[in-house]
């Protein structure tokens, strides 16, 4: 496994080949922008400029000079998330990230302090280890009435409207991969 600084080394000695300019000429681009925060920067590149989600937030990060949020502390996250009396889960949330990795090109995880983020235009969902026992697959489904194993979100986190939870690999199953696809679809 590389380690974070080799990781952004390659997509920065790959950005001309995948995006058409070298992280130089994407400075410019940012600059001539006038642009000043990340979240602007990166809709910016990709709106504009046709850029993956994660190009784009590593040009922004380079430009700003903040590449604080790196690839190893983002491995770092879900390697604490998935520690200790959670450990168990593990193989859970590597299902589910090669299930959720076969939706496009455009999804991107991006791992927070208790949960993981599944964004594409918009946040679509999260993976969160909730219980030693469990992880919760949250949905953003709008207008989907909650029907068994796809509960309304409740309590659960507001930033979704559904809940799916699982206790093994074998729970992740067609139906939970269609409601996956269904949420990718609507974002």
């Amino acid at each position: 496994m590389k380690n974070a600084d080799d990781a952004t080394a390659t997509m920065i000695a790959n950005l001309k080949e995948k995006t058409g300019k070298t992280l130089t000429q994407w400075f410019a681009v940012v600059k001539k922008s006038k642009l000043g925060k990340h979240g602007e920067i990166v809709k910016h590149l990709k709106g504009d400029h046709g850029m993956t989600h994660g190009y784009a937030n590593l040009v922004a990060h380079q430009a700003l000079g903040s590449a604080a949020a790196t690839l190893k502390e983002t491995t770092d996250l879900v390697a604490t998330q998935y520690s200790g009396k959670k450990a168990g889960l593990r193989p859970i949330y590597d299902s589910l990230v090669k299930k959720i990795e076969k939706l496009g090109k455009d999804v991107e995880l991006s791992p927070k302090k208790a949960y993981v983020s599944l964004r594409r235009s918009k946040q679509f969902g999260l993976v969160q280890p909730s219980t030693a026992t469990r992880v919760d697959l949250g949905l953003n489904i709008k207008g989907k009435k909650p029907d068994g194993r796809l509960e309304a979100s409740g309590s659960f986190n507001s930033m979704c409207t559904h809940r799916v939870r699982i206790e093994s690999v074998k729970d992740i199953d067609k139906e939970v991969v269609g409601w996956l696809k269904e949420a990718y679809e609507l974002a």
